[in-house]
């Protein structure tokens, strides 16, 4: 006997028939004799919905209450599914974030999983019982309830799936598996049948939003194994693991692509050691991501430093930024980030320079570009976003088998 943790996402849960499908698929785990913990994400929807009606009340609602709202979606998904499972005559029972023992930081919105005390599930396991987990919620230290930003319903898996030393934690979405870019803009696009934590970690950071960062970055700590698969379709998906096998390394994996993105120039800087601490750890402690960054220095006493953001993020990066003297701040939105992932880029010279050749020859004008030992993220027009996918998905052989494409 071992324990699985099975995660559905609001699509898999979205109506009443899909959540009695989902506890089908659940019972045929625990049929085999497995423990079973599922997370799920609220209803369709709901969280959509439920933020809508913040706005209406307020255009910028308290982030606590927010949170207060927010995780009142999961526990419908959870109560439902507990119910659907007692009606087949199974044991479950349902548990919010904070009564599955999720302790997190304090910080609303967009919170990190600090600990898991995993007792009260162990024992409900020991019972017979099918654990539902809210996904995306906790509790911190004080007892303020907490949401886990987007994406948070993987994250509580896999941390839950690390927590209680799971065999193996299934993340069950709309789709079959990891593919080299996201289908629905692409139709070439091709499952992969397996891919390394660190790709996988890469293309999830890069928009990829088959899987949450946080959640592979879990995996990653713990080992523990991923497979990506359908919620609705019986076959097997992409397992995440540390090592993949020899034919599967390519020289690029996939392509990652998100719209909705901003730069942000702030000139005018004095050119002191602390400039860039100042405006970095002012954006962090509002907890505004910044991903590429470009400095440049017009002369020996001023300097200038560009980044970039989600475009949601602006009217408080704008906020932040105006308390700097003596700075000028532009940005430019209407903009998104194009990336190419592979472990085969290592030992691979020239991938970016024939990045950036594809590019030119479909007249795209590169704005920012930011580089690791395996991704390449260019800044374009977003306008141009799903033509240099395209483009590049096609120039790098991503649509024909893994076995005539080996780096």
């Amino acid at each position: 006997m071992g324990i699985i943790v099975q995660k559905f996402g609001g699509t898999s849960v979205g109506s009443i028939e899909r959540i009695r499908h989902v506890a089908t698929r659940v019972i045929e785990e625990a049929d085999k004799g497995n423990q079973v913990v599922v997370v799920v994400s609220a209803m369709g929807k709901t969280t959509d919905e439920l933020v809508d009606l913040a706005k209406q009340i307020s255009l910028q609602p308290s982030k606590r209450e927010m949170d207060m709202l927010l995780s009142t979606g999961e526990q419908v998904s959870i109560a439902l599914l507990a119910m659907a499972l007692q009606e087949k005559g199974y044991k479950a029972i349902s548990l919010t974030g904070w009564q599955a023992g999720i302790t997190t930081e304090e910080m609303h919105g967009n919170a990190r999983i600090m600990n898991i005390d995993t007792v009260r599930i162990r024992r409900y396991l020991d019972e017979g019982a099918i654990v539902i987990v809210a996904g995306f919620q906790g509790v911190t230290e004080t007892g303020e309830i907490t949401t886990l930003g987007r994406g948070g319903s993987d994250t509580t898996a896999v941390a839950l799936a690390a927590a209680l030393k799971a065999d193996k934690c299934d993340i069950y979405t709309d789709v079959t598996g990891v593919f080299t870019t996201d289908p629905r803009y692409v139709k070439t696009a091709r499952k992969i049948k397996e891919i390394s934590y660190d790709e996988m970690l890469e293309l999830a950071n890069l928009g990829a939003g088959v899987l949450h960062p946080r959640a592979v970055e879990f995996a990653k700590n713990y080992e523990v194994l991923l497979e990506v698969r359908s919620s609705m379709e019986k076959e097997s998906g992409t397992i995440v693991k540390g090592e993949v096998s020899m034919e599967q390394h390519l020289i690029v994996r996939g392509i990652a692509f998100e719209d909705q993105v901003t730069r942000v120039t702030v000139s005018g800087i004095k050119n002191s050691l602390y400039a860039l601490p100042t405006i970095f750890t002012a954006l962090a402690k509002r907890g505004i991501n910044v991903d590429i960054i470009i400095q440049s220095a017009g002369n020996a006493d001023i300097t200038s430093v560009s980044f970039s953001i989600r475009t949601e993020d602006l009217p408080e990066t704008l906020q932040v930024l105006q308390s700097l003297e003596e700075a000028n701040v532009q940005y430019e939105s209407g903009l998104a980030k194009v990336s190419i992932v592979g472990s085969g880029m290592i030992s691979n010279p020239g991938v970016a320079a024939r990045m950036f050749e594809v590019l030119a020859g479909e007249n795209i004008e590169i704005k920012m570009v930011s580089t690791s030992e395996i991704k390449i993220s260019t800044v374009i027009d977003e306008k141009n976003m799903v033509r240099a996918v395209e483009a590049l998905h096609e120039a790098f052989g991503l649509a024909e088998e893994a076995a005539a494409v080996r780096a």
